[in-house]
């Protein structure tokens, strides 16, 4: 098989059309994807019949690392860490993880009892649990027939 390059004017300016895509593709999917996907953990929301938990994963942080929110029904969890510039810090050749600040914000309806909001920190994973108002939780009651 020959190709035949074309000297067209709309043959020359789709080249330099797909050469300009095709040279900043790997840009535009870092931008769009690579680093702001990375800066959010990845969090399970889970309903059960009184309440309503937030799974947030987020290994290596201590408790205090994190800040918990409520402002009105926005409840905002927010890591801030800061790089430690120190000149004795190891001399990485590969660094392929790290700990990054993040912020995530969560709107809350009106049937979460935002005065009973806990939060716990274990095994590298943050649960926050949202107690249902009373008057959210379904009940169940028997019906005698008359």
């Amino acid at each position: 098989m020959t190709f035949v390059k074309v000297n067209h004017p709309i043959a020359r300016n789709m080249e330099s059309w797909m050469n300009e895509f095709f040279q900043d593709m790997p840009n535009t999917f870092t931008k769009n994807w690579g680093s702001d996907s990375l800066n959010y953990p990845p969090v399970n929301t889970i309903e059960t019949t009184n309440a309503f938990q937030l799974e947030l994963v987020a290994p290596g942080l201590q408790k205090a690392d994190f800040q918990l929110k409520l402002d009105g029904n926005l409840l905002t969890i927010q890591v801030e860490k800061t790089t430690n510039t120190e000149s004795e810090q190891p001399k990485y050749i590969r660094r392929e993880f790290q700990q990054r600040s993040f912020k995530r914000s969560f709107t809350l309806t009106n049937k979460i009892d935002t005065a009973q909001i806990q939060a716990n920190y274990q095994d590298g994973i943050l649960r926050v649990t949202l107690p249902k108002k009373e008057e959210a939780i379904p009940s169940t009651r028997e019906i005698t027939i008359q």
